[in-house]
């Protein structure tokens, strides 16, 4: 990639109005909209076929112990993400740093994930929450079953 310009975003292979940072995996067939954070830094694997939404924001990184201990944490914590094939993450979602998200999925937009999620489940709110299954009919429809609500259906 050549150098960045002042005043302008590092040139990257996904969407030119897309910060890109580290050396994500990102499967083929994938689509990156505008205006995300796309962090690789601690390790980022996005699967085939998945859409990322505009404004998406995915973190593998965090330097909150560090910030609050005045630097005295020195280290910047680093945990992998891992987003399975098929995956759709609405308009402003978060995926922040360690989390695991199934094939099939669906984050709803404005999401905060701080979990893992199954596949083939929808989450959303924050922090996101189980709000239905993913199921296929016979000729291949996806439908999204809603989940009743429960404590422990935190993701």
């Amino acid at each position: 990639m050549p150098p960045r310009e002042p005043g302008r975003l590092p040139a990257n292979q996904y969407h030119e109005l897309a910060w890109v940072v580290g050396d994500p995996r990102v499967g083929e067939g994938t689509w990156i909209g505008a205006f995300t954070v796309i962090d690789g830094s601690g390790g980022l694997t996005i699967g085939a076929g998945c859409d990322i939404s505009s404004g998406v924001q995915i973190y593998t990184h965090s330097s909150a112990r560090r910030c609050i201990s005045g630097r005295r944490y020195e280290q910047v914590d680093r945990a992998p993400v891992t987003i399975g094939d098929r995956v759709f993450i609405g308009a402003g979602a978060v995926v922040n740093m360690g989390v695991t998200i199934g094939d099939e999925a669906v984050i709803g937009a404005g999401a905060v994930v701080t979990r893992d999620v199954p596949a083939r489940t929808v989450v959303a709110g924050v922090p996101a929450r189980v709000v239905a299954d993913v199921a296929f009919a016979e000729d291949g429809t996806p439908t999204f079953d809603a989940r009743a609500a429960s404590a422990d259906s935190d993701t």
